[in-house]
């Protein structure tokens, strides 16, 4: 079992999205973080997905996806070979006593307060995974009022296309 960060560019069609997430939830895979966006073709949408799965049952899903009409290219993306990055909104409760401490974490991390008012901090992060996870370690001691994750975005490296892939 491990982490796989699946890519799929799919016509930017209305339907598509949940003909993709219901092949998932017929083999009973629970999906960890979905995202879906228009690329630098409108034309298309490039859905990044990750599963917690051993890797013959992600690769027999790969092969399932690769079938369906609306689905262009399908890629495994090796952990080694991608770049990837998530976005949280946290709003963290801030009295005049901790604001300073919290405004300290942040900086820390190098996100971003995006929101002051006299009862709370509302803080942008994007990074990695384990960078999200980090700072809301640390925010812990603080109450947390409500967080938001865009979950995982992904793109191989270097000048390769994803549609330069073999389906």
């Amino acid at each position: 079992m491990g982490k796989h960060i699946v890519s799929v560019l799919v016509e930017n069609q209305a339907g598509v999205l949940s003909k993709v997430s219901g092949l998932f939830s017929r083999r009973g895979f629970n999906i960890d973080s979905l995202a879906v966006g228009e690329t630098e073709n409108p034309e298309f949408s490039r859905i990044t997905i990750v599963v917690d799965s051993d890797i013959r049952t992600v690769d027999q899903v790969v092969k399932q996806l690769s079938k369906l009409i609306q689905v262009k290219i399908v890629k495994l993306l090796d952990s080694d070979e991608n770049v990837s990055r998530e976005l949280a909104l946290i709003k963290v409760k801030a009295s005049p006593k901790n604001r300073s401490e919290i405004i300290e974490i942040v900086d820390i991390f190098r996100a971003k307060i995006i929101d002051v008012s006299k009862e709370a901090l509302t803080v942008e992060i994007t990074g990695t995974s384990s960078k999200v996870e980090a700072l809301l370690n640390m925010l812990k001691e603080f109450e947390m009022i409500e967080i938001a994750r865009t979950g995982i975005i992904a793109l191989d490296r270097g000048a390769e296309n994803i549609s330069d892939s073999k389906r």
